[in-house]
């Protein structure tokens, strides 16, 4: 039940994203973000944390952005490597309990951050965090008519 439900997040949500992309002009953070969003709905500190990774992730990239050229997929492949290693730090901090190991305020994913941090630097913080809200809400939704809401 699980990986169908994960299964059919991941592909509600790129149904969602290219309707979005398409209509709107708006990308929910990547294409299969609003779907693990979607299924964090519930632990808002995840979402939180996830965040947090991306908007690090964000500023790492503009910063070495000031000393490199930057653009296209080396600044894809890079978002992703830095989200990753961060994503990664925050799961070890969770573990060591550096951080308050109830709140589990650590990143969804290993590639979601990067993904979004990517899309903050293309079209901004504020556009991506509405579009992907919105998506993920949407999913969310059409989850818990699909399985009866046991999501």
């Amino acid at each position: 039940m699980v990986d169908a439900v994960v299964q059919a997040a991941v592909g509600i949500g790129v149904i969602i994203s290219l309707v979005f992309s398409e209509l709107l002009g708006a990308s929910a953070g990547g294409i299969v973000v609003p779907g693990y969003i979607a299924l964090y709905l519930d632990k808002p500190l995840q979402i939180l944390g996830t965040l947090i990774i991306s908007l690090l992730t964000w500023g790492f990239i503009r910063l070495i952005g000031q000393f490199t050229l930057l653009f296209g997929k080396r600044r894809m492949v890079l978002s992703i490597l830095i989200g990753f290693i961060l994503g990664w730090v925050s799961r070890i901090m969770v573990i060591q309990e550096i951080t308050i190991h109830q709140l589990q305020m650590q990143s969804i994913g290993y590639i979601v951050p990067g993904l979004i941090a990517n899309w903050f630097e293309r079209q901004g913080f504020w556009k991506t965090v509405s579009t992907m809200g919105v998506a993920a809400v949407l999913v969310r939704l059409v989850l818990t008519v699909v399985f009866g809401g046991e999501v």
